[in-house]
This record gives structure tokens, sequence and C-alpha cells, in this order.
């Protein structure tokens, strides 16, 4: 149904969109730019081309069809472990290889496709109410809203960075103590299927805290205050302990003088990043509640964990080595 609503003096001269977001306070002012784009928002009975076109007291404005976004794939039966759901949110807790949004190269068989089979609801949220994504090769918690006036609310939260998230990172090398990394993240321009440290990136801020280590890899307790493509990935790597499997940043390659090739092989098969999204806390967007998740990695990084402690542990004595 379309939504109605009449500019008042306070918003005289403001650019439409921006005044569509104070009068239409379910939608995101980038959402709204899009339906202005696609001339789904009217003034006065006229859609305008640009966002930017400043409206005057007394304009009429009208929100047509605000639910009716193309999706690129429909629902698909896929299996997915629900952590959480209510009438506004759910969680989800991804195993490693399911990707998360349809895209060149997979155009279904996502945790989109599943969304919407499961949450049929989802189908008038924005990315079928994904709030944030995961690698596809990373597993753990992902946030999912049922709702637009939810999607809006937690996407705002995110970018105001009040949803706090936690991995699970076992990276390569001893590392001495937790950290901060504090770099600007933008595309490789020499490769662009990478993530790097750019002059002109994104800022990116990454906190480390050493949970347990091994003879030659740290595990590691990662909370991002920024939310950026491959994040943790390149700013482990940057500090010269990549995350261990990682194919693009220098996981892959396995390291240690005296480690036992059975060990050395279960390395060197891993197949994936060992990186899990461990745990999520944000204030639910109808109630104010706080709601906290945590789920324990997969099978495979378990697996791999507890070879890694069979092998032996670097003790507090040689914590300034580095493999």
């Amino acid at each position: 149904m379309p939504l109605h609503a009449q500019v008042p003096p306070e918003l005289e001269g403001a650019r439409l969109d921006a005044a569509a977001a104070r009068l239409f306070p379910d939608y995101s002012r980038a959402r709204l730019q899009r339906l202005i784009e696609r001339g789904q928002l009217t003034r006065n009975g006229a859609a305008v081309p640009r966002p930017r076109e400043p409206v005057h007291a007394g304009d009429s404005l009208l929100l047509l069809q605000p639910e009716a976004e193309t999706l690129v794939s429909g629902p698909q039966a896929i299996a997915l472990d629900v952590v959480h759901a209510d009438e506004s949110v759910a969680v989800i807790n991804k195993p490693p290889g399911l990707i998360v949004h349809p895209g060149a190269g997979a155009p279904d068989g996502t945790v989109q496709n599943a969304l919407l089979h499961r949450f049929p609801q989802t189908a008038a949220v924005p990315r079928a109410g994904l709030v944030h994504r995961l690698d596809k090769d990373t597993s753990g918690l992902l946030l999912v809203a049922l709702t637009v006036p939810a999607h809006t609310r937690l996407v705002a939260a995110m970018a105001a960075r009040r949803i706090r998230r936690e991995y699970d990172a076992l990276v390569n090398g001893a590392v001495v103590a937790g950290g901060t990394v504090d770099a600007p993240l933008g595309r490789d321009p020499h490769n662009r299927l990478r993530m790097a440290i750019v002059e002109r990136g994104r800022r990116a801020v990454t906190h480390y805290r050493v949970q347990e280590r091994f003879l030659h890899h740290t595990l590691l307790r990662v909370r991002l205050e920024t939310g950026r493509t491959h994040q943790i990935r390149v700013h482990m790597a940057s500090l010269h302990h990549p995350v261990t499997g990682d194919p693009l940043y220098g996981g892959r390659v396995v390291r240690g003088a005296g480690m036992a090739p059975e060990l050395r092989a279960a390395l060197q098969a891993f197949p994936r990043q060992a990186l899990h999204a461990r745990e999520l806390e944000l204030e639910h967007p109808v109630t104010g509640a706080t709601l906290r998740f945590t789920a324990e990695p997969p099978a495979d990084m378990q697996e791999l964990l507890q070879r890694l402690r069979d092998a032996g542990v670097r003790g507090p004595e040689s914590r300034n080595l580095r493999a």
C-alpha cells in the first residue's frame, strides 16, 4: 500500500532523500534514494529525477509500492541452523562453504535463497533481511531482519558500531600480545579478487587478543569495530600472521621447524580460512532488550584446534619467539 506524507515547514529546502528519511522513518536514506531513482517516490504526483532535488513546505510525497524490490533469485529449501527467531529478528549459524548473497557464479543456493524459504516475509526486506555478511568459507553468526523497520534500525545500529561482533581466528605464527590494527581498506589495485590496505581506502579497525598459543600458531579472539570486506583476513596478514588456511592472503603456507608430518598434512589439507563468527550482541530493534548469542566453531575447525593442542603449546617463557 502506498504511503503518503506532507512536507512540514521545518523541512523547507531540504533534499528530497533527507526529507523522505524523516517522513518515512521505517526506510533508510540509502534505500529511499534507490526508490527515488526508480520513480517509486513521487513529489506532488510527479517522479523526481534526483534524490538531491529540494522540497518545499506543503509538498505531497507518495511512496509507491515500497516493498516491491526484485530479488535476484527465489526461495530454496536449504537447511538453516536458526539460533534465534522472533517477529522482527533472526540469527543463524552459517556453515562454511555457504555463500551469503547470490552473485556472479552463484545465482542461487545461497543463504538469501534459504531465508526466503524459511522466512517468506523477508521477500519484502532489502537483501532478504541480511544486515551484514560473512565470506563463503567463514562460518558463524549472521543477523537477519524480518521486517523493513527492523532492517532499517539494525543497519543504522551496525553503521553506528552498536552491534558487537567477535570472531575466533586461528593465525599462523606466534602472536606476542593483543592489539589493534587501524588501517584503511580498499580493492587491491593489482588483484581485483583481493582487498588491501590502501591510503584512500575506508577506515577499518580490528581489535584482537590472544586466546591460546600453540607451537607454531595462535588462536585469537577478534572484535570488529568496523566491518569491511575481508577485514580480519587483510589486517592479520598485514601483521605477518595470516589466518590459517586463507588462500588469498598467505595463510596456506605451512611453516614450523620440527612439526609432525601428520599435523603438517592436516594443516595443508584444511580447505578454508580458519575464521568463525563466534559472538553477536545487539539491542533488539523493537523491544530494546540486549540480545547475546554464541556459537562454537564447526567440527572441522575444532578438530584442527585439537590437533594443534595435542602437538603441544607455547608456554609463557617463549612468548617473544616467532615461528
